[in-house]
């Protein structure tokens, strides 16, 4: 998924799948869409990696007894630190949560890409019957592919969504080291956005004309 959503461009080799209108014009646009979205949560992971990495380390500053000191409890302009440090703690919170809220809209713009797919399989199939349309709009995939590859994708990007609100709860009240590693690595890795979600996304690039063949 290099470059972003204005680099990509009609070859002249995919040049005929340029002109297109009607069901082909939507699943073009909708095939941009999920590229233009997965770009922008990429961009929102890097930014919460580096806010949850934040998070971590202000609670190990917290509760990690050779960062605080052996008189640390007892001392006056330690808990005005430690105030000051709750209330940065929340602040990162806060962050995250934003980021999480974006994701969240980001999800629901993918599930309307999805109903817009669905609805242009329904309309086929009332215009050519349930095998629906005789011929390819593209290259080589009929309208059920399309479908059946935004679907794989919602599904991904429905399945991280769920595992990022886990760790923004869990996160800031975690005290053990490892288990906030976990988190980290959870959150960087993404686990339900393997490397086959974006070869799905390329393939549908590729379909639809926005990469070259």
């Amino acid at each position: 998924m290099d470059g972003q959503s204005g680099d990509i461009s009609v070859t002249p080799a995919n040049r005929k799948c340029s002109a297109v209108t009607g069901s082909a014009r939507k699943i073009k646009d909708n095939a941009a869409d999920w590229h233009n979205l997965m770009m922008k949560w990429e961009k929102l992971n890097d930014e919460g990696f580096t806010v949850a990495t934040n998070i971590v380390n202000m609670r190990r500053s917290q509760t990690d007894p050779l960062l605080l000191g052996d008189e640390s409890s007892s001392s006056p302009s330690s808990s005005s630190d430690q105030t000051s440090g709750t209330s940065e703690l929340q602040n990162e919170c806060c962050k995250l949560q934003d980021i999480i809220d974006k994701m969240v809209v980001m999800v629901t713009k993918m599930e309307r890409l999805v109903t817009s797919q669905r609805g242009i399989q329904d309309l086929e199939e009332f215009q050519f019957g349930p095998e629906g349309r005789p011929f390819p709009l593209f290259h080589s995939w009929n309208t059920e592919q399309f479908g059946s590859a935004s679907s794989s994708l919602l599904d991904s990007f429905t399945q991280e969504l769920k595992l990022k609100q886990l760790i923004l709860q869990e996160l800031a009240h975690t005290s053990n080291s490892d288990l906030c590693m976990v988190y980290l690595s959870c959150w960087l890795h993404q686990p339900f956005i393997p490397p086959q979600t974006r070869m799905t996304l390329e393939a549908l690039l590729m379909e639809t004309g926005h990469r070259p063949l």
